[in-house]
C-alpha cells in the first residue's frame, strides 16, 4: 500500500540486517538500483518497507521479484564461531595433505546444509573443474576469513 514494499528474508526477519539499514541495493531484471529507506519494520514473517521515491502500489510493484542487498560495510561483526557466506567467496580450499581442492565461488543452500561451491583448474589447459563441498563441521576443519583460506576434509577424487 501506498508505495510500501514486502521483503521475504532468508533468514528470521528477527535477525535480518536489512530493517534499520538507510540504503538498499534492488538487482533485478533491468540491473541494480539504489533506494533510501525511510523507514523499516518486522511484519510477521516479512519485512516491509517505505522508500523514499516510491508513493504508489503499482511503482512499488515494479519492483517484485527483486534481490535486495546492502553493503557489506554495513553488516555487524560476525558472533565468535560464525562468517557470513559471503566472507568466503573467493577464499583458497585445500586439505590436509595441502592439496588445492579450488576457490570459493558461491555458498549454496540446497536444504539440509549450505555447500561450499568450488571452480578448481582443471587438468587441461583453461578447463576447470566444480566441487561440491558440504559446509559441515564434519568436512569443512579450519576456515580463516582473514587468511582467505579454508582446510577441508576431502580428495582430488571426491
Amino acid at each position: 500500500m501506498r508505495g510500501w514494499l514486502r521483503i521475504v528474508p532468508f533468514n528470521d526477519p528477527h535477525e535480518s540486517i536489512l530493517t534499520g539499514q538507510p540504503r538498499w541495493w534492488l538487482r533485478g531484471p533491468a540491473g541494480c538500483r539504489l533506494l533510501t529507506i525511510e523507514q523499516s519494520r518486522v511484519h510477521g514473517e516479512d519485512i516491509v518497507a517505505k522508500a523514499s521515491g516510491l508513493d504508489d502500489r503499482d511503482r512499488a510493484q515494479a519492483l517484485k521479484g527483486c534481490e535486495v542487498m546492502i553493503s557489506r560495510a554495513q553488516f555487524p561483526g560476525a558472533p565468535a564461531g560464525e562468517v557470513y557466506w559471503v566472507d568466503l567467496i573467493g577464499c583458497t580450499v585445500r586439505n590436509p595433505a595441502g592439496e588445492l581442492l579450488g576457490v570459493v565461488t558461491a555458498v549454496d543452500e540446497f536444504g539440509a546444509d549450505p555447500v561450499l561451491r568450488l571452480e578448481a583448474p582443471g587438468e587441461a589447459p583453461g578447463s576447470s573443474i566444480q566441487r561440491l563441498i558440504p559446509f559441515v563441521p564434519a568436512f569443512v576443519i579450519e576456515v580463516d576469513v582473514a587468511g582467505r583460506r579454508v582446510v577441508a576434509d576431502w580428495e582430488l577424487d571426491y
